[in-house]
């Protein structure tokens, strides 16, 4: 069994699908935001491995707590100096073990985003 996506209901669509473009490097996949009764954008890495479903819905938006999303990165050192840059306030970085080290910044519904580097 594989997991298809990950579902987030927002209040700020464009800003989510602003964020997972420029931020998470994920790309639109399907863009429904035609459709004024049910928007939806799914986003997806390039392997289509990964996959974020934005959902419009300013009643049942996200409330921001108990959940986390973890994206592999390179250079972590250099994303979390790209992250302050652009003022995404990333919290402390984190070393768990020798191999592994991230932090979090959050989207703009919430929503905790972990970018990770190990070895």
């Amino acid at each position: 069994m594989r997991m298809m996506h990950v579902t987030i209901m927002t209040k700020q669509l464009n800003e989510s699908v602003k964020f997972y473009e420029e931020q998470v490097g994920l790309t639109i996949l399907r863009d429904m935001r035609d459709n004024p009764e049910h928007q939806i954008v799914f986003m997806s890495d390039k392997s289509g491995g990964t996959c974020v479903e934005l959902v419009a819905n300013p009643t049942a938006a996200y409330y921001g707590g108990g959940i986390s999303m973890g994206f592999e990165v390179e250079d972590i050192d250099k994303e979390y100096t790209k992250k302050e840059e652009q003022g995404f306030h990333p919290g402390p970085m984190i070393s768990p073990n020798p191999h592994a080290r991230f932090f979090f910044v959050k989207d703009p519904n919430g929503v905790d985003i972990q970018f990770v580097q190990e070895d």
